[in-house]
C-alpha cells in the first residue's frame, strides 16, 4: 500500500514524482543497530546446520545429474508459479523425453500453449546453470552478469507474459507494485551499483543476513521492467553458492516464498515504511533453514530408493532390470526411449515397461491409447510431495 508518509525509522524517502512519489531506499547496511535476539540466532544456527548437512550429502552421494536437476527444477517451477505460470514435472520431462526420442540435441523453441510456461522454467534453469558456471570460473556476481541472467529469463517467453521491452537492461519506464512505486529509471543505476558494491565488499553481517538484506534491497529497487521476482530469487541461490553454502543448486527457497506469499510481502513493506528489519530477517532465515531441511530429507529419500532399486534389479542384464536401475538417470520414458537406450525392438521395450507398471515402479501418465508416456512413480512421489518439515 502506498502511504503518504513514512515512519521516522523507515530506511528510505518518498521522492516527489508527478502525481505519485517514488520510494528511494537508503543504501545498505541499515543505519541503526539490528536488534536480533537469541531466537533469531538459534534460527540462524539452524539454517547454517542444514545448509552444511545439504552440502555434505551433495558431496557424499554419487547421484546422477538428473536428480539434482529435478531439485533445481523444483525451484524453477515454484518460482515460475509465483509469477502465474502453471507447470509441473510431467510437462517438463515429457518435452525432454520427446526431444530425446526424436534424436534432437536440445529442446525446440517455445510454440503454442503446450510450452509457454515450460519455457519460463527452462529459462530459469539455464540462468542458474550460467551463474554457477560463471562462479566456478572465478567470476564475481556483477551488474553485467545480472543483465545476462535477465535476458536468459525472458527470452522466448510469450509476449503476454512479459511486461517490458527492455530485456537484458534496466527499465526505461516506471513500474508499479500495486500502489507502491519503486525507484524510477533515472536513479536505478546508482542504486544498483551501490548495492553490488555492498555485496562485493563483503557486507556487514553474517553472510545469510547479508543475502536477506540484498534480496530486500533488490526487490525494493525493482530495477527491471519485468522479471524482478524471478531474478531476485535466482540470485539467492547464486549467492548461497558464491558463499560456499551450497555444493549444488539444490535448495528450492521459492517453495517457502510460494506458500507464504502474504507474509513475504508484508515483511518487505514492514521495512520500507516502518524500518522493521528484524521481522523480515527472521522470516527469510527461517525459510533457509526449513528449505535446507526439506532438501536434505528429499535427497536422502531418493538415495534410499535408489539403493532399493539397485538391490532388487541390479546385476541382471534383462531390459526390465536395466530400465529400473536407469530410472534415476531417465525417470520419464516412452517405448521409443527404451528402444533407443538399450538398442532393443519395440516388443521388448513394451514388455519391460509393462512389467515395471505391474510392479508399481512406472505409471502411465497420458491416458492415451497410443504414444503413451511413463514416469518413475516413486521418484516423482518424493519430488512432488508437499513440505514435510513444516
Amino acid at each position: 500500500m502506498q502511504r503518504s508518509e513514512l515512519n521516522s525509522k523507515a530506511p528510505g524517502d518518498l521522492v516527489p514524482y508527478g502525481r505519485q512519489p517514488y520510494y528511494k531506499p537508503d543504501p545498505l547496511p541499515p543505519s541503526r543497530e539490528l536488534a536480533l535476539g537469541d531466537d533469531f540466532y538459534e534460527t540462524l544456527a539452524d539454517a547454517t546446520f542444514w545448509l552444511g548437512k545439504l552440502s555434505g550429502i551433495s558431496l557424499e552421494l554419487d547421484f546422477p545429474p538428473v536428480l539434482y536437476t529435478s531439485l533445481l527444477r523444483k525451484e524453477a517451477m515454484e518460482s515460475a508459479e509465483i509469477e502465474g505460470a502453471d507447470i509441473n514435472y510431467d510437462a517438463l520431462y515429457s518435452l525432454e523425453t520427446r526431444t530425446f526420442d526424436a534424436g534432437q540435441a536440445e529442446f525446440e523453441s517455445t510454440t503454442g500453449d503446450e510450452t509457454k510456461d515450460t519455457r519460463e522454467v527452462l529459462n530459469y534453469e539455464a540462468a542458474i546453470r550460467d551463474g554457477i558456471e560463471a562462479l566456478d570460473h572465478e567470476s564475481a556476481l556483477t551488474v553485467g552478469l545480472l543483465h545476462e541472467f535477465h535476458e536468459t529469463l525472458l527470452t522466448g517467453v510469450p509476449d503476454n507474459r512479459v511486461d517490458t521491452n527492455t530485456i537484458g537492461a534496466y527499465k526505461t519506464q516506471p513500474n508499479h507494485l500495486g500502489d507502491f512505486l519503486p525507484p524510477v529509471p533515472r536513479v536505478v543505476e546508482d542504486l544498483m551499483d551501490t548495492l553490488f558494491t555492498y555485496y562485493r565488499t563483503g557486507g556487514s553481517y553474517h553472510p545469510l543476513v547479508d543475502i536477506a538484506l540484498f534480496h530486500y534491497q533488490f526487490e525494493t529497487i525493482h530495477p527491471y521492467g519485468d522479471g524482478n521476482g524471478r531474478l531476485g530469487r535466482l540470485l539467492i541461490t547464486l549467492q548461497l553458492y558464491d558463499h560456499d553454502y551450497l555444493e549444488r543448486p539444490n535448495l528450492y527457497l521459492s517453495e517457502y516464498f510460494n506458500r507464504n506469499k502474504d507474509t513475504y510481502v508484508e515483511r518487505m513493506e514492514g521495512i520500507r515504511y516502518d524500518g522493521n528489519w528484524e521481522a523480515w530477517l527472521s522470516f527469510f532465515i527461517e525459510g533457509i533453514a526449513r528449505q535446507a531441511h526439506e532438501s536434505v530429507d528429499r535427497t536422502l529419500s531418493l538415495a534410499t530408493l535408489r539403493r532399493q532399486y539397485e538391490a532388487e534389479y541390479g546385476g541382471i542384464q534383462y531390459t526390465k532390470h536395466k530400465l529400473a536401475c536407469n530410472l534415476f538417470e531417465q525417470p520419464y520414458v516412452t517405448s521409443k526411449t527404451v528402444q533407443r537406450l538399450y538398442d532393443v525392438e519395440q516388443p521388448t521395450a513394451s514388455r519391460a515397461i509393462n512389467q515395471l507398471v505391474e510392479e508399481g515402479i512406472l505409471e502411465e501418465v497420458t491416458g492415451n491409447g497410443r504414444n503413451k508416456e511413463y514416469r518413475a512413480r516413486e521418484i516423482f512421489d518424493i519430488l512432488e510431495q508437499p513440505p514435510q518439515t513444516y
